[in-house]
């Protein structure tokens, strides 16, 4: 209570948060609801309350009902951010259902329950989850059905850019060491364009190193992957700027007879198997060197290129997810 009362009245003074919970040796988050407390309930709301021994446990509805308070969010709930902090399930516990758990407990709880600590991730606020269900549910297996129909290939295309500044990994050092790698510290990559077959796993990829991309370097790389096979193509592209350009449309409108083009729902990377190809190329290939030079840039991602064309089934492991949605 002592401990209480000094925090809510270091705050009154316009101690910050961060000063409080140092000396006072308790979490940001009890100071914050210890004010709130004071407001709603005066001092009466800062007492200590007679413990009843060994915390009460939750009942198995309760643990379900709880479970999916934390899976709504804690804004649901009524807390400020995005993500969950012990101190706020404890409170969550405490108002629903009135059972006292000690903070430090809280995390075993959430690990009996099936939950784990784990980093978040950004997700954009413009996906159209409609678009990306209408995708899933009706439109692929609409190209499934259209390339067995034309014993097509479907290519989901992307392209790649391989800095020679270079990228950077975890690695093993002696402690206190902190590993370097030499850099050129030159601000130009070398370009792919890529597509990989659903069916066979064939990788088709063409470099480009002179200027950025546009639709006349796609279409390039387009009319070349045409010439090498017989077979229609089902092209799976996103919505970058020169994939539907007028010049583009053109083009996709007078090869119609071989080429039919579809456009993947809007911010949905994790929809393109492709982009697990690039990152694969990247940790294996092309973390932690050093490319002195432009020309030993695009030696390496050449090599690593021709090496991916070999490997069809780890090309095709990458579409685990869409196997699985033709089989459900």
């Amino acid at each position: 209570m002592i401990k209480r009362i000094l925090a809510v009245l270091a705050v009154s003074e316009g101690t910050t948060y961060s000063m409080i919970a140092t000396t006072l040796k308790v979490s940001k988050e009890s100071i914050r609801l210890w004010t709130n407390t004071l407001l709603l309930k005066g001092l009466d709301g800062l007492k200590s309350k007679k413990s009843s021994g060994r915390p009460s446990k939750l009942t198995k509805t309760q643990r379900n009902e709880l479970a999916s308070l934390i899976i709504e969010g804690p804004a649901k709930a009524g807390f400020p951010g995005a993500c969950w902090r012990s101190p706020m399930i404890q409170t969550l516990i405490y108002d629903k259902f009135g059972v006292k758990y000690n903070v430090f407990y809280i995390s075993q709880l959430l690990r009996n329950m099936g939950f784990s600590y784990q980093k978040a991730k950004f997700v954009s606020d413009h996906k159209d989850p409609e678009n990306r269900e209408e995708w899933l549910k009706k439109i692929w297996p609409e190209i499934l059905n259209l390339a067995k129909e034309k014993n097509a290939y479907i290519l989901f295309g992307d392209e790649a850019s391989f800095p020679q500044w270079g990228s950077l990994t975890y690695t093993w050092a002696k402690r206190g060491h902190q590993p370097v790698v030499k850099t050129s510290g030159k601000r130009k990559g070398y370009k792919v364009f890529g597509l990989i077959d659903y069916f066979s796993g064939r990788f088709f990829c063409k470099g480009h190193d002179e200027g950025p991309l546009n639709s006349e370097s796609y279409e390039a790389f387009l009319t070349e992957v045409l010439s090498r096979t017989r077979k229609h193509i089902i092209l799976i592209q996103d919505g970058a700027r020169y994939h539907t350009s007028k010049a583009m449309k053109k083009f996709f409108t007078k090869k119609a007879y071989r080429i039919t083009v579809y456009n993947l729902p809007s911010y949905s990377p994790d929809y393109n198997p492709i982009e697990k190809l690039w990152k694969k190329i990247k940790e294996k290939e092309i973390h932690l060197h050093h490319f002195p030079t432009f020309d030993s840039l695009k030696h390496k991602v050449e090599e690593a290129l021709l090496h991916f064309k070999d490997l069809k089934n780890e090309v095709l492991s990458l579409f685990g997810f869409y196997k699985n949605l033709a089989e459900a």
